[in-house]
């Protein structure tokens, strides 16, 4: 009798009308994750003014929601892979609503910090919108497709300075609280409508559930399912007396290879997860892949702190005071914006180079740019130069950290992708705990140079990291 994949099943029934609408739905998930960390770089300076808090204090609260975002890139990733991936999206979602309409409440600094705190644990499910929809792509675009949806990732950013220009204008920055809490409440009116991804029933042995699935979007798009039924591995000859490369030893990409995993997922918890991503087979691809989203995770989001941070520093630096109070004008929001914008050539470079010279060198040669843009600002430069160096920089990190997010789910089986892609990303999040005593605290400190050159080697580091990676995933199946 016949069978198919589900990898068989969307190449035939093709990127549609249903993955679309998959797309703009995930791709809100991430206009909203977006929004709550741009959110960071406009609230900061603002609540030091109100409560007169130290530079310290100011930094420390951007830290904890990358502490919060650390622990709910683990937590969920772990819930999606054991009770689906809609649980996990559903649950996350509810709590990041929650706690941002509560936190716009906040009477004071401490209790601010707390419940930005747990904002952060839900905007840690970001990721499993990302790989809840490239479960539903076929393997032949994946590439385009994720640079397409890390449009949304852009569009958050430009919405929330744009929100910021407006509502800090006019009211306070507990109205920006809770404005950018909506697009996640906006989601959950539509999760009734939200599908299962398919390779994950079939990693449950749901295999009926996911034929119900792949005829849903078979149906939608217009399109037929390859004859015969569905199954999970694929029949095969094997030539035993093959040798084994070294790219088939480390990466585990054909279905068939990951039964023993699939079986130990159903009925394991986060430890065998654990020990699963650092077995021989995926124990480099791992080990890499947590520094990588370290150093994008601190080079991304220290670009975003220096858009708003670098300009303010260089005056009260000049004026030789180590911290006076800045002032929420016009040019601070103007700056924001345009350096906001950056992301969107950023992608589309990225775009062309992924499906070109595949993930691992589009991300090593982004890298290695922004360290190129970067360079020059170990010395002061005029406010024009900073705003486009900084301009350029950020395009860079952010095509670098889209294609990784790419990469990560490529290289996982579908047993433990949302775990394996949730402990890498909360490993990214130590980088953003990190990355405002940088941003902000050295350059409060009119410690710029020192700054910069810590950027500098950790983008250089991330480079390498890239290099190194096992294998490439480029047009590879996902198991």
């Amino acid at each position: 009798m016949e069978t198919y994949t589900t990898d068989d099943a969307l190449a035939a029934v093709g990127f549609g009308k249903f993955q679309a609408l998959v797309l703009v739905y995930a791709g809100m998930g991430w206009v909203a994750e977006s929004m709550e960390v741009m959110l960071l770089s406009f609230v900061g300076p603002l609540v030091r003014e109100e409560w007169n808090i130290s530079p310290q204090d100011e930094s420390l609260l951007s830290s904890v929601v990358f502490c919060g975002m650390l622990i709910g890139a683990c937590g969920w990733g772990f819930v999606s892979d054991k009770y689906g991936r809609r649980t996990g999206l559903l649950f996350s979602t509810l709590f990041t609503t929650g706690m941002g309409f509560i936190s716009a409440l906040s009477p004071n600094y401490l209790c601010l910090m707390a419940l930005r705190f747990l904002v952060g644990i839900g905007v840690g499910g970001g990721h499993v919108f990302s790989s809840w929809f490239l479960e539903f792509v076929p393997a032949q675009n994946r590439g385009t497709w994720m640079i397409i949806f890390s449009l949304f990732w852009t569009l958050g950013t430009v919405l929330e300075a744009s929100l910021a220009w407006v509502v800090i204008s006019v009211l306070s920055w507990r109205w920006l609280l809770a404005f950018t809490a909506l697009p996640c409440f906006l989601l959950l009116p539509f999760f009734g409508t939200t599908p299962e991804s398919p390779r994950y029933l079939c990693a449950q042995n749901k295999l009926s559930d996911a034929t119900l699935v792949l005829e849903r979007i078979a149906k939608t798009n217009q399109a037929a399912l390859p004859p015969g039924i569905l199954t999970y591995h694929r029949e095969r000859e094997v030539d035993h007396s093959a040798v084994t490369s070294e790219i088939d030893d480390l990466l585990p990409v054909r279905e068939k290879e990951c039964t023993d995993d699939d079986a130990m997922s159903s009925k394991s918890g986060s430890v065998a997860a654990l020990r699963s991503l650092l077995s021989r087979n995926l124990r480099r691809s791992t080990l890499l892949l947590w520094f990588a989203f370290y150093a994008n995770s601190f080079a991304y989001y220290g670009l975003v702190l220096l858009s708003s941070q670098l300009s303010d520093a260089n005056r009260s630096c000049a004026s030789g005071l180590r911290y006076v109070k800045s002032e929420q004008d016009a040019s601070l929001y103007k700056d924001t914006f345009i350096t906001s914008l950056a992301e969107i050539p950023g992608l589309l470079v990225s775009a062309v180079l992924v499906e070109w010279l595949g993930r691992k060198a589009t991300m090593w040669c982004l890298l290695f740019t922004c360290c190129g843009f970067l360079g020059p600002l170990v010395l002061h430069q005029s406010e024009l130069w900073t705003t486009g160096l900084i301009f350029g920089a950020r395009a860079c990190a952010m095509g670098s950290y889209t294609v990784l997010c790419l990469y990560a789910p490529e290289v996982y089986p579908t047993s433990v992708r949302s775990t394996g892609v949730g402990i890498a990303n909360a490993i990214g999040r130590i980088g953003g705990v990190v990355c405002p005593l940088v941003a902000v605290g050295m350059l409060r400190s009119c410690l710029q140079m020192e700054a910069i050159v810590v950027f500098e080697v950790v983008l250089c580091l991330a480079a390498v990291a890239c290099m190194l990676f096992p294998v490439e995933t480029k047009g590879r199946d996902m198991n």
